[in-house]
């Protein structure tokens, strides 16, 4: 019998995973991974990770992590803010402890794969003799998670299962409710991964101290002076408007949370200032909130499809520049020091540290941090 470890957060998603994948005739071990002691639901998600296991008569384990996702994870996001940048937790949680260190404490286990419930799909072609493993889109638009698993590898994928793939969330919850399961009306998971929905300002606090600092506003650009690499208040029309307590805090796009009054219409955070400590805002129309061209470093940069990049230095994909946006036509001109992207249309805030994925129809191909 063909052996499976699931990770079981205790949510809905790998719970209904645990039935289909003991449906289809695996042999399931229930794991749950403990990343984060100061999650006060953790110990009720560890309950109903125990109750269906339980149910399902299933064998349960605890991998405890907490040492590891705190170096690996927490440290990778207290470094990024401090560089001014705003990092994605999540994609670095799924490649070095989901996809990294659970899936190599599995194996211990004499397991053939681990599990997750990810709402993604996986595809094994042959080329060349040679079995390549595909990352595609789940079935489910509005929950498809491909964005996250931007920085697993083909022995990764080759280990790895989907139950959740070609299903729909409402599909899942109805067989959640339809089973009787203890968290079938639990809400879905928000926030940073494993530590919930927290505060990122009253976080990031523990380790990044306040400075206070200017809130620019600039309007129109100055005709006279052309010299585009002075200071945004030299080149545009600006005024101080507000101000704030570290740049570090703030990310390009931000509306809320900027402590500004008195305007009628939304201003939105463009760029940073990290050495002045000043952060520069503007309307949506205005242009420096929009980019259309990039460029990502080499050292930054993941194929997941290393045989569709051989011998080609321009390839048009659809790119996604952050999880909740739609995707968008780009061609990337490759490099040998790096990607220069070319967006058919202008992109909305654009942000240092967030992660762009290229996808060719509905398999993701790579990314790189933007």
């Amino acid at each position: 019998m063909i052996k499976v470890a699931l990770a079981l957060s205790g949510g809905i998603d790998s719970s209904v995973s645990a039935f289909l994948l003991k449906k289809m005739g695996y042999y399931v071990i229930g794991i749950f991974m403990y990343n984060w002691s100061n999650n006060n639901c953790i110990w009720e998600d560890i309950r109903y990770a125990m109750l269906i296991c339980n149910k399902l008569k299933i064998p349960f384990y605890i991998f405890d992590f907490r040492k590891e996702y705190y170096k690996k994870v927490i440290n990778y996001m207290f470094d990024g803010y401090k560089k001014g940048i705003t990092p994605n937790p999540d994609i670095i949680c799924n490649e070095k402890i989901k996809f990294g260190i659970f899936l190599k404490k599995a194996l211990e286990l004499n397991v053939d794969y681990i599990a997750t419930g990810h709402y993604v799909r996986k595809k094994v072609i042959l080329k060349n003799n040679k079995k390549i493993f595909c990352l595609l889109t789940g079935k489910d638009i509005n929950k498809d998670q491909s964005y996250f698993l931007c920085r697993i590898n083909q022995y990764q994928l080759s280990k790895c299962l989907f139950p959740l793939g070609n299903l729909t969330k409402k599909k899942v919850r109805k067989i959640a409710l339809k089973l009787n399961f203890y968290n079938a009306y639990k809400k879905d998971s928000q926030g940073l991964c494993f530590i919930g929905k927290v505060n990122i300002i009253d976080f990031l606090k523990k380790k990044i101290k306040k400075k206070i600092g200017n809130i620019y506003y600039i309007s129109k650009k100055k005709k006279k002076n052309k010299n585009i690499e002075c200071e945004y208040e030299k080149i545009y029309y600006s005024k101080i408007i507000g101000k704030h307590f570290g740049s570090y805090y703030f990310t390009i796009g931000q509306r809320k949370h900027l402590n500004i009054k008195g305007y009628k219409y939304p201003l939105f955070l463009f760029n940073k200032n990290i050495k002045k400590n000043i952060l520069y805002v503007c309307k949506k129309n205005h242009i420096e909130l929009y980019k259309k061209f990039l460029f990502i470093k080499n050292s930054t940069i993941h194929w997941i499809r290393k045989d569709i990049i051989k011998n080609k230095i321009k390839i048009k994909v659809n790119c996604k520049i952050r999880y909740n946006v739609n995707k968008v036509k780009a061609l990337l001109n490759i490099f040998n020091i790096g990607i220069f992207v070319k967006f058919y249309k202008y992109q909305l805030a654009v942000t240092p540290g967030q992660f762009i994925v290229w996808y060719i129809n509905n398999e993701l191909i790579g990314s790189g941090i933007i």
